[in-house]
């Protein structure tokens, strides 16, 4: 119904192998990273670290002896036999040897598609063989220091840009570390060290105070608070008991712990979250794609514009006039902050995301986030807890605290979902329950003791009339408005009497009409989808404020309330369960919450870790914050080429206003720089 609503030697050569293991990992993981940013392939920001000071070293003496900056600085630089042949020597070492990754580069797009690294071989290419010409006798002024401080200043940016890319993903990286080399494993009484490798499912691992957890599993004996916060960005422990479940990754704090191993290797939590974030780093960007376009137009631009600028200053001028002005329109229109603006602000958002509990598997995801118009929402498990909770008494008599004191003594030794309902509401309030004997079940109807010398029933309202016991009309009235509502009432009651109406039922999450709000206010319209009965999902939207909801539904039907949305705007649809994957893959965007099944977190294409629906809010926050930043970084690889282009082909030179080949290499450096910069502040961006 549709309403408007986880010997010695030995021991070291397993460490060894375990920790190659874990590089392992974090090399896929940064492989993803890189894979994203093809010109770098088989580069480490250490590679032009390295060329770029043995470059610079080399650059002062060209620097020194350049003739240009002789002239300039007004001063006279020292002769003896061949100091002629230092500039040109000195730039031949550093044309090929720091300029080698860019003439790689360029060789490398010629047989796929051009881009930034043919601008910038060009450029130096150009700059180069002119300059070696004229020291052979050719007429006209070399442009060494030119050539040098270009190479050195290109070194230098992508020196920046992957280190930055590196750190990006180093938060993931981490990951691979979490895991413990080895675990305690309990055999007939007696505790092993053996390597994680070889635990098995249902093996019995020990956990000691300050260890870090090895794999998932279920805690069978004691007591402990865990350390969680890789996993869920709560830096408070987490208290586990009997029952409780543990993840890999993990940190155990004062107490010791049996855990029954429930998942081993890739299926462990921390795994599973290495596997999403490597496929999230695999994916592609519908503007990353859109940035590759541009790189591939601007440097057709560049090589155009680059031979217009070189006849027609042959023509109005001499060839060193036209080469420079060449030279410096190909290094000013180099796309290499186009080429970074995308994949660095993506590697960012995915380590952002990751830090606050948002696990992103499908990139594109982000982009289309920030159009969300409707978000849909399960019912069970996703606004509410799934588990029944006291919500409201009606008492006569006697006062609510002592009512459920009662009420808990009598339903303490029941295993019924609404005993255990009861015992655990006198437990939040701390109440001191008092002494009861004589328990018994009476079948069909609740259960019956004596508490405090006086014998008391509690269970089914039904019970009150079969044995014609006073029903005071305060309670009936409380009864109906429970009945109303989709809630599950027990009565309490003494032999003459009934004396309290205790009403349950699913309890909403605690975070949940936060949720609500925050999407209501940024103009989203909140759906609920159950297959509850038409009262309880009433309720449940009232608490919330959820205008419109649909109560009885069926899992197939889900499919066709999200087309139906869909068609009123994009939608997002938050579940968690096994029903809901197919409107999960059939909404425009599907969030798994709580991590769910493995069924949902297949088909989603973001997983919220915790059973927090507020996190559905930071996903739609981290994706407008992702998009402001893309749009951002294309204007500042883009932007300034405006004004750069025309002042590097010599418009000004009129007017006394030229730029050289390496203040061209400065100013889009600078833009590189910029587009980093700015994509690395998203990762301090607060998303709640």
């Amino acid at each position: 119904m549709a309403k408007q609503h986880h010997s010695r030697n030995n021991h070291a050569v397993r460490e060894r192998e375990e920790r190659q293991n874990h590089s392992e990992q974090a090399g896929h993981l940064e492989h993803g990273v890189h894979a994203g940013h093809g010109k770098h392939a088989g580069h480490s920001p250490e590679i032009f670290k390295r060329r770029f000071f043995i470059c610079l070293v080399l650059t002062l003496p060209i620097l020194y002896f350049s003739t240009q900056l002789q002239t300039w600085l007004n001063y006279q630089a020292i002769t003896f036999p061949g100091s002629e042949w230092i500039n040109p020597i000195l730039g031949i070492i550093i044309y090929f040897y720091g300029g080698w990754v860019f003439l790689k580069g360029a060789w490398n797009e010629l047989h796929s598609k051009i881009g930034m690294m043919t601008l910038i071989a060009l450029a130096i290419t150009v700059a180069f063989v002119y300059s070696l010409a004229v020291s052979f006798g050719l007429q006209g002024k070399p442009f060494y220091w030119e050539l040098a401080t270009l190479v050195d200043i290109m070194l230098l940016g992508h020196w920046v840009e992957m280190a930055s890319v590196q750190g990006a993903s180093r938060a993931l990286e981490n990951l691979a570390q979490l895991v413990p080399s080895t675990a305690h494993r309990l055999i007939n009484g007696r505790v092993e060290d053996v390597r994680v490798s070889e635990i098995r499912a249902e093996d019995v691992i020990l956990i000691r105070p300050g260890e870090q957890v090895p794999n998932d599993g279920i805690v069978i004996e004691g007591n402990t608070n865990i350390n969680e916060s890789f996993l869920t960005g709560e830096s408070r422990p987490v208290s586990k008991h009997e029952g409780d479940e543990v993840v890999a990754g993990s940190v155990n704090g004062e107490g010791s712990v049996k855990v029954e191993v429930s998942r081993i290797g890739g299926d462990t939590t921390i795994s599973q979250i290495m596997r999403l974030v490597e496929e999230a780093q695999g994916s592609r960007s519908r503007y990353q794609a859109l940035a590759d376009k541009t790189a591939y137009w601007l440097t057709i631009v560049a090589i155009t514009v680059g031979s217009i600028t070189f006849f027609v200053w042959l023509g109005l001028s001499d060839l060193v006039f036209a080469v420079n002005r060449t030279v410096t329109v190909l290094v000013i229109t180099c796309p290499h902050a186009l080429g970074l603006a995308i994949p660095l602000v993506i590697a960012n958002s995915t380590a952002l995301a990751a830090k606050n509990g948002i696990l992103v598997r499908n990139r594109d995801s982000l982009e289309r986030a920030k159009d969300i118009k409707n978000m849909a929402f399960d019912k069970t498990g996703t606004l509410t807890e799934g588990k029944f909770g006291v919500q409201r008494m009606y008492t006569e008599g006697l006062d609510d605290n002592e009512a459920l004191a009662i009420a808990a003594a009598l339903e303490t030794s029941s295993e019924h979902p609404l005993a255990k309902a009861v015992v655990q509401a006198a437990e939040r309030r701390e109440l001191d329950l008092p002494q009861m004997t004589n328990f018994n079940t009476v079948t069909g109807h609740g259960v019956e003791g004596k508490v405090n010398g006086k014998k008391y029933r509690i269970g089914r309202p039904e019970w009150v009339e079969e044995d014609n016991l006073t029903f005071p009309s305060s309670l009936r009235q409380g009864l109906q408005i429970v009945n109303e509502r989709g809630e599950s009432p027990v009565v309490l009651m003494t032999e003459e009497s009934a004396v309290a109406v205790i009403s349950m039922a699913d309890q909403v999450r605690e975070r949940a009409r936060e949720t609500v709000n925050q999407l209501q206010a940024k103009g989203i319209q909140v759906v609920m989808i159950t297959g509850d009965a038409e009262a309880v999902a009433r309720t449940v939207a009232e608490d919330l404020g959820i205008e419109r909801y649909y109560a009885r539904v069926l899992p197939e039907d889900k499919v066709s309330i999200i087309k139906q949305l869909k068609q009123e705007g994009p939608t997002a649809f938050v579940g968690d369960g096994i029903n809901d994957a197919a409107a999960l893959l059939e909404a425009n965007i599907g969030i798994a919450i709580g991590a769910g099944t493995n069924v949902a977190i297949e088909s989603a294409d973001l997983v919220l870790i915790e059973d927090d629906p507020l996190d559905a809010v930071k996903a739609l926050n981290l994706a407008q914050k992702t998009y402001s930043k893309m749009i951002q970084n294309l204007f500042w690889a883009t932007g300034y080429n405006v004004i750069a282009i025309p002042l590097a082909a010599g418009v000004l030179y009129a007017w006394g206003f030229l730029l050289s080949p390496a203040i061209g290499a400065l100013l889009m450096s600078l833009s590189t720089v910029i587009v980093a910069i700015n994509a690395v502040m998203l990762r301090r961006a607060k998303l709640a």
